[in-house]
C-alpha cells in the first residue's frame, strides 16, 4: 500500500469526517482543514450550563437503510449508540394520539394513513394509492420532476386523512420542503432507494435516534481514529481556493496565505460554501450555478426545558394539525434514558421553517409552547424552565420543484480533485445517509 500520498480533506462536517476517516483507515496522510474551532459542521452538541445538560443543535433520526452512515459509526466505534424502537406516534390537538409502527404486521394500519377517524373505505383508499405510490416510485414517469409531492399525492387518489395522519409529513420529514414545494422526484427517489433495501435485506426500514449526544455520536469516535492513524487537523483553517497546476490539484491555499501540499484533495462543504474553492475548474461556473440555484432550507429547532412531563407515549412524537411545516416533539428522557432533576427536556423540530426563521426567541418559544398546550394536555400548566432556540437558515439544500438534475457528481475534471456533500448527486435527499454516502464516493474516485 502506498501511504506516502497526502490527501487533504477540506470541510469537517460529517462527509468531510467520513473521507478523512476512511482515507485514514486505508493507510493514507490526511490533513483536514475545518473553518472553525470544532468539528461537526451542523451537527453538533450545544451545553447549556443553566441546567447543566447537554442537548443537540437539532435532534437526529436515522433508518436501518443507511449502510454508509452506519459504515461511519462503525469505524468510529458508536453504531451501537443508536436505538431503533417499534415506532412512534402520532398527535393530534386536544391530545388524542395513535401509536404507529414500521416492523411486521403492525406496519399495516400505519401504511393505510394511521388517522383514528379513517373509515374501512378510506384506508382502502389509501392502501390502494400507497401501492400506487410504491409502483411509480420504482417506474417514475416522466414528469415526477416537473410537479410537486402534494400534486403527485393527489393523482395518486391519497385519501386526506391519509396524508395528514401520515404522507405529508413523512415527504416534509424527508425533504425538509413542504409538499407544496417539494419535487415529487425527490420523494419518489428516497422512497425507491427505500423498497429496493427492503426487498434486498428482507426487512422493513425501521426508524431510529441516538440515545447520546451528537458530538458523541459522530465526532468523539473520529477524533479518536485520528489520533491513531496521525490525521492532522488544523482548526480555524480557512480555504480560500483549490490549487491546481497542470490539470491536477497540488494544494489548498488558505485564507491566511498558506498553502498546504496535497496529492489529492477532497472538497466537503455544503452548497452555500463552494464558492470560490474551485476557481480553477474548467466547469467551476456551472457547479457554482447549481449550487445557487439548489438554494437553502431553513430548519428550526427549539430545546424546551419544561418544569414538569408532557406525558408522551413515544420518544418521538409528530405534531398533527400544527403550524402548516412538519413538527416533531423528541421526549429526550426516552431517548436519552435522561433523568430530568426538575427540567424535562423536550425538542421541538420545524423543518421547512420559512415563517418562523425570521422571528424573535421569545416569538418561537411562545409559539412552540402554545403548538405543546394544544396537543398536551400535561402542558396547559407547563413552565419553561430554560428554553435554547436554534436556527439554521440554511440547514440543507432546497429539493424544490426544478432541482432535479442539479445534484454534481462527485468526479470532477481533474482526476485528484473530487467533492463530497449531501448535497452532491447520492440515492438519497438531503440526509446524514447522503453526505455519508457522497464521502464513500469521493474517496473511490480518489484512491482507485
Amino acid at each position: 500500500m502506498d501511504n506516502t500520498r497526502r490527501y487533504v480533506v477540506v470541510g469537517g462536517g460529517l462527509a468531510g469526517l467520513a473521507a478523512a476517516v476512511w482515507l485514514a483507515e486505508a493507510g493514507h496522510r490526511v490533513t483536514l482543514l475545518e473553518r472553525r474551532a470544532r468539528l461537526g459542521g451542523r451537527t453538533q452538541a450545544l451545553r447549556v450550563p443553566e441546567v447543566d445538560d447537554l442537548p443537540d443543535n437539532g435532534q437526529h433520526v436515522l433508518a436501518t437503510g443507511y449502510e454508509h452512515l452506519f459504515r461511519y459509526l462503525r469505524s468510529v466505534g458508536t453504531d451501537h449508540l443508536v436505538e431503533f424502537p417499534h415506532g412512534g406516534a402520532l398527535r393530534w390537538p386536544g391530545g388524542r394520539s395513535v401509536l404507529i409502527h414500521t416492523k411486521g404486521i403492525r406496519a399495516l394500519p400505519t401504511l393505510l394513513g394511521a388517522h383514528p377517524d379513517a373509515s374501512p373505505l378510506e384506508r382502502l383508499r389509501a392502501l390502494r394509492a400507497t401501492l400506487r405510490l410504491g409502483r411509480q416510485a420504482l417506474f417514475q414517469p416522466a414528469d415526477l420532476a416537473d410537479i410537486t409531492t402534494e400534486r403527485w399525492f393527489e393523482r395518486v387518489g391519497m385519501p386526506a386523512k391519509a396524508r395528514e395522519a401520515l404522507w405529508d409529513w413523512l415527504a416534509l420529514g424527508i425533504a425538509a420542503e413542504r409538499v407544496d414545494r417539494e419535487s415529487a422526484k425527490v420523494f419518489a427517489d428516497v422512497l425507491a432507494t427505500g423498497i429496493r433495501q427492503e426487498i434486498r435485506h428482507r426487512h422493513a426500514v425501521g426508524i431510529g435516534y441516538p440515545v447520546v449526544d451528537l458530538d458523541t455520536l459522530f465526532i468523539t469516535g473520529a477524533q479518536r481514529v485520528f489520533e491513531r492513524y496521525g490525521v492532522e487537523v488544523r482548526y480555524r483553517a480557512v480555504a480560500d481556493r483549490v490549487v491546481i497546476e497542470d490539470g491536477r490539484a497540488t494544494a489548498v491555499r488558505l485564507a491566511d496565505g498558506t498553502v498546504v501540499p496535497a496529492d489529492g484533495v477532497i472538497v466537503a462543504v455544503p452548497n452555500s460554501r463552494i464558492h470560490g474553492l474551485l476557481d480553477g475548474l474548467p466547469e467551476h461556473a456551472e457547479l457554482y450555478a447549481a449550487a445557487d440555484k439548489l438554494g437553502y432550507t431553513p430548519i428550526v429547532s427549539t430545546n424546551l426545558y419544561l418544569d414538569r412531563p408532557l406525558g408522551t407515549k413515544a420518544a418521538m412524537e409528530a405534531i398533527i394539525g400544527g403550524t402548516g411545516v412538519i413538527d416533531e416533539v423528541f421526549d429526550r428522557q426516552r431517548m436519552h434514558r435522561r433523568v430530568a432533576q426538575g427540567a424535562w427536556l423536550y425538542c421541538l423540530t420545524t423543518s421547512g421553517a420559512y415563517e418562523q426563521i425570521h422571528k424573535s426567541n421569545d416569538e418561537i418559544i411562545t409559539e412552540q409552547m402554545e403548538l405543546l398546550r394544544k396537543h398536551y394536555p400535561a402542558a396547559a400548566a407547563a413552565r419553561v424552565v430554560h428554553a435554547q432556540v436554534v436556527r439554521m437558515p440554511r440547514a440543507t439544500f432546497s429539493q424544490a420543484v426544478g432541482t432535479d438534475g442539479l445534484r454534481p457528481d462527485q468526479r470532477t475534471s481533474v482526476p485528484n480533485l473530487v467533492i463530497a456533500g449531501d448535497w452532491t448527486r447520492t440515492d438519497w435527499s438531503a440526509t446524514m445517509e447522503s453526505a455519508a454516502q457522497s464521502a464513500a464516493k469521493a474517496v473511490v474516485a480518489l484512491t482507485k
